[in-house]
C-alpha cells in the first residue's frame, strides 16, 4: 500500500542510504548524490528570452497530486511560460497513481508539446511513462527526482526541489529562538530511506547538536506511519513529562503530535515541524504549542523549472539539481510566508479576514 508523505509516496521513497546521509555534511544534495545548485542560477538573457518567445513553444504538466503544494508548483510554471510566450496546452493530475500518470503523458503526447513538466509517482517504474516524450524529442524536466535510469542532459533537463538541509537548519534555528536556547527537546525523525526526509531531518539534529550545546534531544524515535506520531509523543512525554519541544518531521504526523499534546492539557511542550497546514498555522497563530512550520518556496519551483526548460530550448547547458530555498514562518509573518512559499492567500482562519 502506497503511503503519502505529503507530496511524496514510499514507492518513491527507496534510494540510496548515500543520498539519504550526504547531507549531514551541511549541504544538500539530488536523490542520486548531486550539488544543490542555488534555483537563482537558472537565468535567461534577453536574446534568449526574444529567441523563446520567437519559437511558438508549447508546454504539458504532468502532475503527481492535487494539493496545495501542487497548485503553487503550477502557478509557477504557469506564470513563467505566460512570461516566455509558452502556452500551456495540457494539465494533468495522477492522482497518486502510476498507471495513470502514463496514461495523462500518452494523451498529452497528442498534442505535441515542445517540454512537459512532472513529478513522477513512482521514479522506479517511471521510465516507460515518459518513454513517449524521449521518443518524440520533447524536454523534460522534473520536480523531486527522475526516473530510475535516466540521464540527466541525454534523457531529462533537470531536477528542482527544495535546499533540504536548510530546511532543517532553519527549523532548528527556530525552535532554539523558541525555547531560550536552552532546554530538553524530542525529535521524531522519518524512519525510511528518502532522501528529502532523510536530509531535513539530519540538518535539524546535526544543527541542534553542534550549534546548541544547552539544548539536549532526550528522547528520539521513527516514524513510518503517521498516525503513530500520537502513540510516539505520548511515550516521550511519559518519560520525559517536562519536554519542552518537539520536532516533527513534516506536517501530518505533526497534526496528531498537536492532538496528543491537547488532549492531555499539555500547553508547555512547543512543536516545530516541516510543510504548511492550516490546522498547525491555526494553532500557531492562536498561541498555542506550534511555534513554527519551515515551509519550501513551492511556487518558485515551478518558476525555475519552467525557466531551466525553456533554456535548455536554446542550448544552455543545466545543472543536475536546483534547490530553492527555504521560509521558517511563525506567528508574526504568517501571511507573508504563507504568499512566499504558495504564491497564495492564507486561508481566512489565519488572518482574521
Amino acid at each position: 500500500m502506497k503511503h503519502v508523505i505529503g507530496r511524496w509516496t514510499l514507492a518513491a521513497a527507496v534510494l540510496v542510504a548515500a543520498s539519504a546521509t550526504a547531507a549531514i555534511a551541511g549541504t544538500t544534495t539530488g536523490p542520486n548524490g548531486e550539488t544543490a545548485v542555488p534555483a537563482s542560477a537558472v537565468t535567461l538573457t534577453p536574446d534568449q528570452e526574444a529567441k523563446i518567445k520567437a519559437g511558438h513553444y508549447t508546454a504539458g504538466l504532468a502532475w503527481h497530486t492535487p494539493s496545495d503544494y501542487t497548485a503553487a508548483v503550477d502557478r509557477g510554471a504557469h506564470d513563467e511560460f505566460a512570461r516566455l510566450g509558452i502556452e500551456v496546452v495540457a494539465v494533468s493530475d495522477a492522482g497518486f497513481d502510476a498507471a495513470k500518470q502514463k496514461n495523462d503523458v500518452e494523451t498529452m503526447m497528442a498534442k505535441k508539446p515542445t517540454i512537459i513538466l512532472s513529478l513522477p509517482v513512482d521514479p522506479d517504474t517511471a521510465a516507460e511513462v515518459y518513454r513517449p516524450a524521449l521518443d518524440a524529442g520533447t524536454k523534460v524536466a522534473f520536480v523531486d527526482n527522475a526516473p530510475k535510469g535516466y540521464v540527466q542532459g541525454k534523457d531529462y533537463v533537470t531536477i528542482v526541489s527544495d535546499d533540504l538541509f536548510q530546511m532543517g537548519e532553519k527549523a532548528a534555528d527556530a525552535m532554539a529562538a523558541a525555547i531560550g536556547g536552552k532546554g530538553k527537546i524530542g525529535y521524531l525523525f522519518h524512519d525510511a530511506n528518502f532522501y528529502v526526509t532523510n536530509q531535513r531531518d539530519g540538518a535539524f539534529k546535526e544543527t541542534i547538536e553542534t550549534k546548541y550545546p544547552e539544548i539536549k534531544i532526550v528522547a528520539e524515535m521513527g516514524l513510518a506511519d503517521p498516525a503513530k506520531a500520537e502513540d510516539v509523543i505520548n511515550a516521550f512525554m511519559l518519560k520525559n513529562p517536562d519536554l519542552d519541544a518537539v520536532y516533527v518531521t513534516w506536517a501530518e504526523p505533526a497534526e496528531f503530535v498537536l492532538a496528543a499534546l491537547r488532549n492531555n492539557g499539555n500547553t508547555h511542550t512547543k512543536i516545530v515541524t516541516l510543510d504548511l497546514s492550516e490546522p498547525l498555522a491555526l494553532d500557531m497563530v492562536n498561541d498555542g504549542n506550534v511555534v513554527a512550520i519551515v515551509a519550501d518556496e513551492a511556487y518558485a519551483i515551478g518558476e525555475t523549472l519552467a525557466r531551466a526548460a525553456a533554456a535548455s530550448l536554446v542550448g544552455q547547458k543545466l545543472q543536475p539539481f536546483y534547490a530553492v530555498d527555504a521560509i521558517a514562518i511563525t506567528k508574526d509573518d504568517v501571511k507573508e510566508g504563507w504568499f512566499k512559499s504558495l504564491h497564495s492567500d492564507p486561508p481566512a482562519t489565519l488572518t482574521g479576514g
